[in-house]
């Protein structure tokens, strides 16, 4: 996935619009443009890499030789913190 950022900046364009989706089409990526500033596309951007994630995840998980049941469609995957509370590092030091 190629992601433009910034695209509230026309002015400043370093790569054109159509130059980039020319690119991600040949190397069979997929393309957004996003602007944090407008908030344009930014939620979409990472959604649709989380579900090309998935996609590829669960296509190995099938085609894998221990037959690892990818999650069903329509499941919801809940990303915590990795970390529990206790073991994160403080941001200062305790007194």
């Amino acid at each position: 996935m190629l992601v433009g950022n910034k695209s509230d900046l026309r002015h400043l364009r370093s790569v054109q619009t159509e130059d980039a989706k020319s690119f991600c089409e040949k190397e069979g990526l997929s393309f957004i443009e996003t602007s944090a500033l407008e908030a344009t596309n930014v939620e979409q951007a990472f959604q649709r890499i989380l579900t090309e994630i998935y996609h590829i995840v669960s296509k190995k998980a099938l085609a894998s030789e221990e037959g690892v049941a990818a999650p069903a469609s329509g499941t919801s995957i809940k990303v915590t913190d990795a970390v529990p509370d206790a073991k994160k590092k403080s941001a200062c030091c305790s007194t």
